[in-house]
């Protein structure tokens, strides 16, 4: 392509406590000027802001960089996450066909590194909210054998399950025929009990 490409761009941090999203963002500036695909000519850190009814802060920098490759604006984008980017020079980009196609698998090289993660965190998440479930479920036998029957907010108290969530749980034991309820009050099934004997 042969030219500088100047762009600006938007990187925003937000989370908890205040002092790890202020070294988040100080972090990110640091990595960026010392990557030698990039010059940074400018940088302006807005102040850190509390966000409104929650322990949320959050800060940005607006960055201007020079590169000298349209594919290192996509890494940019990848490595960074800014929330926005403009090109401010040139004005026109004229491209080859060998670098639009360079820059569209560079893309899509990306898109499926983050495809595979985004796979692997969901078969790792349904890995252990079926776990969680089944620990759940055992303990809720255990309390409810020993105790006779419990409440709901016995239950909660005694498993630290949020009492909403824990009654619609006993509802999807009760329609599996292994926990019954009378009068409020939570207890395994004979059958139920006898099967696990």
């Amino acid at each position: 392509m042969g030219k500088t490409i100047l762009f600006r761009a938007v990187v925003e941090v937000l989370g908890r406590p205040q002092e790890h999203v202020e070294s988040t963002l100080k972090q990110y500036l640091d990595n960026l000027k010392k990557d030698a695909r990039y010059k940074v000519m400018q940088v302006d850190i807005a102040k850190l802001k509390k966000q409104d009814d929650q322990e949320l802060w959050m800060t940005f920098a607006e960055v201007e960089v020079k590169t000298e490759k349209l594919d290192h604006l996509t890494s940019f984008s990848f490595d960074y996450m800014p929330s926005l980017i403009e090109i401010l020079e040139p004005a026109e980009l004229a491209l080859k066909d060998a670098e639009v196609s360079s820059f569209l698998n560079d893309l899509q090289a990306k898109l499926h590194q983050v495809d595979m993660v985004a796979k692997q965190l969901r078969l790792e998440n349904d890995f252990l909210k079926k776990n969680t479930r089944n620990l759940l479920r055992n303990y809720l036998t255990i309390l409810l054998r020993k105790g006779g029957g419990m409440t709901s907010t016995q239950l909660s108290t005694l498993t630290g399950v949020e009492q909403d969530k824990l009654e619609d749980y006993l509802d999807s034991l009760i329609d599996q025929g292994q926990v019954d309820l009378k009068k409020g009050v939570y207890f395994m099934k004979e059958k139920a009990i006898a099967k696990e004997s």
